[in-house]
């Protein structure tokens, strides 16, 4: 999965302020932001526990830390959509995707998943169209707007305590 991953999403690390600072330069620069009456955005997040933070107060996850980051420029951002459940793979993520109730776009996107199709063995073969399929509905769910859909490369779970004595050599 890792040469997969090299070669197909190229995975960089970015500290949530980093995020954050790209975020709001994208919604600086966005065409026709007078379009809005009100400066009104959106963001709708899909995956796992890493993008809600297991064990963490909702108000202290990344999806919405990141939103109050941004209010600080600027106040119409609205409260997060959040798509996502600890231990999801992404065939899970996609069942849950077809059951929700979506608005008609969104502003952002951000999309973390795959960490435990691979934690649960599962081949790289089986993730990658996955990820793909949930990659496009992602653009799709952007209006369109590739720049606007962040993607968020799986964390190593094997450094956490959990995996000490869990397959950290797998």
């Amino acid at each position: 999965m890792n040469s997969f991953l090299r070669k197909r999403i190229y995975p960089r690390l970015f500290s949530l302020t980093g995020f954050v600072s790209g975020l709001a330069f994208l919604l600086i620069f966005t065409n026709n932001p007078s379009s809005r009456k009100m400066s009104s955005y959106t963001l709708l997040c899909l995956g796992d526990s890493y993008m809600i933070g297991e064990m963490v107060s909702p108000s202290l996850n990344f999806p919405n830390q990141t939103v109050e980051l941004l209010r600080k420029s600027n106040p119409g951002f609205e409260d997060p959509e959040i798509v996502a459940r600890t231990g999801w793979t992404t065939d899970e993520l996609q069942s849950a995707i077809n059951m929700h109730s979506f608005k008609d776009s969104y502003d952002f996107v951000t999309l973390l998943i795959g960490v435990n199709n691979q934690y649960r063995g599962r081949s790289v073969e089986e993730y990658a169209p996955q990820f793909e399929s949930l990659l496009q509905q992602a653009i799709r769910f952007a209006h369109g707007k590739t720049k606007h859909v962040i993607v968020i490369s799986i964390p190593d779970w094997g450094i956490t305590p959990f995996a000490l004595n869990n397959g950290r050599d797998k």
